[in-house]
């Protein structure tokens, strides 16, 4: 194989791998449901390799877009999976996550039946069966919204991951998850009615739902269309990433699933409903200052909104998930902000908050196993009985709040510049919000901090336990992964810089897929359809 057949093969093989392995991963993993610990090897292994392949594409897709058509159909026919710097990013990101969690709920340990597991009554233990499958099938999902370059596609994508979710959401069977499971399935799908009936409306005024030929078609229909079709997309999209006031579904649903399925719902989730916000705004749609305006009043509600939830909260998994409501706010001002250096940090946001976040929820699966709740009225002296533990919480808490010089800081500091460069007066509410928004957090977390591991431990907490180090050790490798952030922060915040650029200038990614221009896929498509019905291979 010649060097210059060495460097197209590999790109194209390593596109597809995100989606195919997961999912060819979790059918060996069904069919394999009677050897657990097959099961496990699989899942790890898949997973592995995975992170591996999206780790490649980061080094690759910054040379450009790589754009491989499925089936060998080329696009504006077939679905094509596009590599560019913001996907590949999200999804080795998504990968490390993923691999982390899965580590963490295999070091949890596994009920051997019924009855032992509505013994324990905390640990949130899961059935393996079950879970490595359908958790294969939802990093399949993750991957595909990431890597898709058609519309209706992402709605499939969406359409795998709410399958999944709902079947990890409801684990265990207990009716609190039952409820729980039966809201968020409701929201799901009414958001999913909304983005399909948004893509059929698409397709009927431009002939086309593949992203690089709508960035080229979108532009030229009528303004008062495309800006009701923007509108749609926008609350499709603001439904999964649980902005305000969409968000009222998200601070029930997710503290009542077993701790790893949390640790992804929140890390992760949500945030491909940012990914599809920016990834949508940025490449189909021209700039729309009242659209922009509106996103910048919602970014500050979010922020306000969700912070005052959380400090309002006395249980440790609640004000988590209200700080995960809060902080999708900054994500959206950044994409509001309508600039490259406003996308650049809000990319670089959203890949601190998947990994802080995740973490933080490991922690605190890890604190519900030893202190036996997550109430933090009856939770108290851990940091005497579990030191560890209380260093695997500070440290991604200061981050999530924003302490220099971390992550979570470095990220603040690029919107908030970028929205005192804006000068209008809603960026500057934005401002003002982001500063009361970060204090706001650092209260919530250091009282929660203080509270389970600082005051008094209660009689019910047991004064010798050693914690599984299975688990252990996957949380502090997500809480290194987030200290490991802040220390190439500068190589990252330069990738998410040019992911940036070459999103608001669609060109590459227009030419990647459609060489030459989309209007070129249209004769292409024309081409197929001819060979199609003389019955020659496309």
């Amino acid at each position: 194989m010649n060097p210059t057949t060495w460097s197209i093969w590999v790109p194209e093989t390593l596109v597809p791998l995100p989606v195919l392995v997961p999912l060819f991963a979790a059918g060996l993993t069904l069919a394999l449901h009677r050897y657990a610990n097959v099961q496990r090897v699989i899942s790890v292994t898949a997973l592995a390799l995975t992170t591996a392949a999206s780790a490649g594409l980061v080094v690759l897709a910054d040379s450009g877009p790589v754009v491989v058509d499925v089936g060998g159909w080329s696009a504006p026919v077939g679905v094509n999976l596009v590599a560019d710097r913001l996907s590949a990013l999200m999804l080795t990101v998504s990968g490390v996550m993923l691999l982390c969690v899965l580590l963490y709920s295999l070091g949890q340990g596994v009920p051997e039946d019924e009855d032992e597991a509505s013994d324990r009554r905390v640990g949130n233990l899961i059935p393996v069966a079950i879970f490595h499958p359908t958790y294969l099938v939802l990093a399949a999902g993750v991957s595909n919204a990431f890597l898709t370059g058609d519309l209706f596609n992402l709605y499939v994508g969406f359409e795998i991951l709410l399958a999944a979710s709902a079947i990890l959401l409801t684990l265990g069977g207990t009716a609190e998850r039952i409820r729980a499971g039966s809201v968020y399935i409701i929201v799901t799908l009414t958001s999913s009615v909304l983005f399909l009936g948004a893509v059929a409306l698409i397709y009927a005024a431009t002939g086309t739902v593949n992203m690089a030929q709508l960035a080229e078609r979108l532009p030229e229909i009528d303004p008062t269309v495309r800006t009701a079709l923007q509108l749609l997309l926008l609350l499709a999209f603001g439904i999964k990433a649980a902005v305000f006031p969409l968000s009222f579904w998200l601070p029930d649903s997710y503290p009542t699933a077993p701790a790893p399925v949390t640790a992804v719902f929140a890390g992760l989730l949500t945030k491909i409903g940012v990914y599809a916000i920016l990834r949508t705004q940025v490449l189909l749609f021209p700039p729309n200052e009242l659209i922009d305006k509106g996103l910048l009043v919602v970014a500050l509600l979010t922020m306000v909104v969700g912070i005052f939830g959380a400090v309002a909260q006395n249980d440790v998994k609640r004000l988590l998930s209200f700080t995960l409501v809060s902080h999708i706010g900054f994500m959206i001002f950044g994409v509001a902000l309508a600039t490259e250096a406003g996308t650049a940090a809000a990319i670089f946001y959203v890949v601190h908050h998947i990994s802080v976040q995740t973490a933080l929820f490991l922690v605190v699966g890890l604190v519900e196993l030893r202190g036996r709740s997550t109430s933090l009225d009856r939770l108290g002296g851990l940091a005497r009985l579990a030191p560890m533990l209380a260093v695997l919480f500070f440290v991604p808490a200061l981050n999530l709040a924003g302490i220099p010089p971390l992550s979570g800081f470095l990220g603040k500091v690029g919107l908030l510049t970028e929205g005192v460069r804006d000068g209008s007066g809603l960026a500057w509410a934005l401002v003002v919000g982001s500063v009361v928004t970060s204090l706001l957090t650092l209260y919530a977390v250091v009282k929660a901090w203080n509270k389970a591991f600082w005051q008094a431990a209660p009689p019910e907490i047991e004064e010798h336990m050693t914690l599984p180090r299975g688990m252990v050790l996957p949380a502090g490798a997500l809480v290194a992964f987030g200290l490991a952030l802040t220390v190439v922060a500068g190589p990252l915040y330069g990738y998410a810089e040019r992911a940036a650029e070459a999103s608001m200038d669609n060109h590459s990614y227009v030419d990647a897929v459609f060489p030459g221009g989309a209007d070129r896929g249209t004769g292409q498509s024309d081409q197929v359809t001819d060979a199609t019905e003389k019955g020659e291979a496309p």
